[in-house]
């Protein structure tokens, strides 16, 4: 999608963006706005600073607006506060882009049968239930507004079962599953629901949990054979996000370079 079409796609609509307190999750919200949306950006209460500081910077450089709400996905009460905020801003929510997730917070890779209950379950219910009442919570805004799009961030460790995160691997696999679930269930209003897996992304947070060598590795076994950068995986988030999309739903896009082919 060029830049120009991407402006007129975009212009005017509301995106609602979570894990955007910097990040991947920052640079969707900075490709949204400078295509034109305004941006509801959400994360964790302990990102209040940096992601209102992001947004400030955001919307002085031109394009949409953005404002930051602090919220828990995993909460209705908070999810209730994001609708009203893209509401009162804006009045309306055309897209949603599912990025929130424990990943860098996982700590290291485990196997396992070293896995405790309580770890499985905090990654599952932020990875999951929490993708699961984010949806929840806009569809019925999406439906009022006459349709809507909305983008689920999996993972291609779902597909390669990657060792040492069985708890990720399992909650980007029922991602996908939801992705479809939904994309059956939303159709009739007009509301898609796609998904983009990505491969391992050379950005802080993997380079908390893997080695340099084993990113190097992953860049070699690309069919374009290079390290895989944040802006990657921009194009195909706005695509999904926008009405050129409108007659794609329940798939999930494989963005790594070639890594891995479905």
């Amino acid at each position: 999608m060029s830049t120009e079409n991407g402006h007129s796609e975009h212009r005017g609509r509301t995106v609602v963006v979570t894990g955007a307190g910097g990040g991947i999750g920052g640079d969707y919200v900075a490709a949204f706005a400078a295509a034109g949306a305004d941006v509801v950006a959400t994360d964790v209460a302990a990102a209040t600073d940096t992601g209102t500081a992001l947004a400030e910077k955001i919307t002085a450089a031109g394009g949409g607006r953005v404002v930051f709400v602090a919220a828990d996905v995993t909460s209705d009460d908070d999810w209730g506060r994001v609708v009203d905020t893209a509401r009162s801003e804006f009045g309306r929510i055309d897209a949603l882009v599912n990025n929130a997730a424990i990943y860098q917070g996982l700590g290291g890779k485990k196997h396992l049968t070293e896995l405790t209950n309580d770890e499985w379950d905090r990654v599952l219910t932020v990875n999951v239930r929490g993708t699961w009442q984010a949806i929840k919570a806009v569809a019925p805004v999406m439906r009022e507004g006459g349709g809507g799009r909305i983008v689920n961030i999996s993972s291609t460790v779902a597909r390669m079962g990657a060792p040492g995160f069985a708890h990720y691997v399992a909650s980007k696999a029922a991602v996908d599953g939801l992705t479809r679930a939904a994309a059956r269930e939303l159709g009739g209003d007009t509301i898609t629901v796609n998904g983009v897996a990505p491969g391992l992304v050379s950005d802080d947070a993997s380079r908390v949990l893997n080695t340099g060598d084993y990113i190097a590795m992953a860049a070699k076994g690309r069919a374009l054979g290079r390290e895989m950068a944040p802006d990657d995986l921009v194009g195909a988030v706005l695509w999904l996000a926008s009405p050129s999309s409108g007659f794609v739903t329940g798939q999930t896009v494989v963005v790594d370079g070639g890594g891995v082919f479905t």
